[in-house]
C-alpha cells in the first residue's frame, strides 16, 4: 500500500482566491521545469524530506513552505505566469 499526501494550497491573485490540491511530486515536477525553462532559483522550492513525511506537523509546516513557495512564483512572474505554472494553479478554470 502507499500512501502520500495531498497539499491544498490556497492561491491568491489579485482579489481571487481558490484552492489547488498537489502531491509534493507534483511540485517538484513543476519546479524542475521552472528551472530548466525560466532560470528560477533551484533552492526555492522546500526541500523533500523522508522521515516522519507524513507526520501532522511536518505536513502543516511543508503545507506552508508550499503556499509560500506559490506566491513567490506569481510575484516572480506577475503579468504573465509559464503555461506550466498557469495549468499547476489551474488558471484556465478561473479565466473569464
Amino acid at each position: 500500500i502507499y500512501s502520500f499526501q495531498v497539499y491544498v494550497i490556497q492561491v491568491s491573485v489579485g482579489n481571487h482566491q481558490w484552492t489547488v490540491k498537489h502531491r509534493y511530486s507534483d511540485f517538484h515536477d513543476l519546479h524542475e521545469k521552472l528551472v530548466s525553462e525560466k532560470k528560477i532559483d533551484k533552492n526555492l522550492l522546500p526541500p523533500k524530506k523522508i522521515i516522519g513525511k507524513n507526520s501532522k506537523s511536518l505536513v502543516e509546516k511543508r503545507q506552508k513552505e508550499l503556499e509560500v513557495y506559490l506566491q513567490t512564483l506569481l510575484v516572480k512572474f506577475p503579468v504573465t505566469a509559464p503555461k506550466v505554472l498557469s495549468r499547476f494553479l489551474h488558471f484556465h478554470l478561473y479565466v473569464s
